[in-house]
């Protein structure tokens, strides 16, 4: 039994690639986004860098929220709303999406009887709320059943495991409308050339060269070298303003991206942040635009990789390791369509509770 002082909500906690975090049916949490964002901070235990009053994981990559209902638009299955908790400031952003817990949504919304499986594999077309585009998932569901077991290995996750296909069917201008959300492949910022790309989610492309790093450095290095951090806040929050994103100050979009000449036989070295620390992965989000730029010529990507014909798959080195994208034309308007492989886990499913102190006094009375 709970105590009056705490709120119970239904919860499962998955591994989505190389993220974790709570799922929750829609409706399960408010629909006041201001009631649901209180209630997410309570129970991911916000506000610590340990978030130890929570479930949270002190960390970006285990901060993270999908909550997934009934599709509201024409063409899906299911609705995804991401949420990143920030872990030391309190605040729940909505502005991107998530890649890597995408891969969670589709086992997630046939367990929670939202779809139908299929006899061996299941395609599950994905609204993400957050952006407003489709992704289709392909899991497999031999016997009509989520199997998480498998062979397949992603970079930055240790063993094996089923497969997941996620599919974008149009990740270009995913936030913006567009894919240069500049209108130009190149510009200069602070004296810098980047490029502005919105593809699944807006990055800011940046030689690591320019700033004074090579792109190989660990993950958490650059967090030890405050002027570099400094100086590429500058930079993202200038970029923001002019992919139209005027309190980019307060979002974690754009995101900044160290590329690099390849060091292990693939396409680009990549450095994601998420937006002030290291990945250390490289969020698919972040891998779609950046294997995107590499194609739409005259991006600082294009430029150091040279011209490449599509079909093609992009092979980005990352702190753990690698991941391939796989471009084909025939996508977006603006863009080519962009396929990843991830895998997921159902870790645990019951009930997790929220204080009731942290909530709104409304919300108080009536949660």
């Amino acid at each position: 039994m709970a105590s009056s002082d705490q709120i119970r909500i239904p919860c499962v906690m998955m591994r989505g690639g190389t993220s974790r975090g709570p799922v929750f049916l829609a409706r399960d949490l408010p629909s006041d986004p201001l009631h649901r964002d209180a209630l997410l901070l309570s129970l991911m235990g916000a506000g610590h860098e340990l978030e130890i009053d929570g479930i949270g994981g002190g960390n970006p990559l285990t901060s993270k929220v999908a909550i997934v209902g009934p599709a509201s638009v024409p063409g899906a299955d299911v609705d995804y709303l991401f949420a990143q908790v920030r872990v030391r400031d309190r605040i729940v952003d909505t502005s991107p999406n998530c890649g890597n817990m995408l891969a969670a949504v589709g086992p997630f919304a046939i367990e929670s009887g939202l779809v139908s499986p299929s006899d061996g594999l299941t395609r599950i077309r994905i609204h993400n709320v957050n952006t407003g585009k489709l992704i289709e998932a392909r899991i497999m569901t031999p016997g009509g059943q989520v199997v998480y077991e498998g062979g397949a290995s992603i970079d930055g996750v240790p063993g094996t495991a089923a497969p997941i296909q996620l599919a974008f069917l149009d990740a270009a201008g995913a936030k913006t409308g567009r894919l240069l959300p500049t209108g130009a492949p190149v510009d200069l910022i602070n004296g810098v050339e980047v490029s502005c790309v919105d593809a699944a989610t807006p990055v800011m492309l940046v030689r690591a060269s320019d700033l004074g790093k090579s792109g190989i450095e660990t993950a958490g290095s650059y967090h030890t070298d405050p002027i570099f951090m400094a100086k590429l806040e500058a930079m993202r929050i200038e970029a923001g303003r002019r992919m139209g994103f005027p309190d980019a100050a307060s979002l974690v979009i754009p995101k900044p991206v160290l590329i690099a000449p390849a060091a292990a036989g693939g396409t680009l070295v990549t450095r994601y942040f998420m937006p002030h620390e290291c990945h250390r992965a490289l969020a698919v989000t972040g891998a779609i635009a950046a294997a995107t730029a590499c194609v739409t010529p005259g991006t600082v990507a294009a430029s150091m990789v040279g011209p490449i014909n599509l079909p093609t798959d992009i092979t980005l080195e990352h702190p753990s390791g690698r991941i391939v994208v796989r471009l084909e034309s025939g996508g977006g308007q603006s863009g080519p369509f962009a396929s990843v492989q991830r895998t997921a886990r159902r870790i645990f499913e019951g009930t997790v509770f929220a204080r009731r102190s942290h909530l709104p006094h409304d919300m108080r009375l009536t949660g």
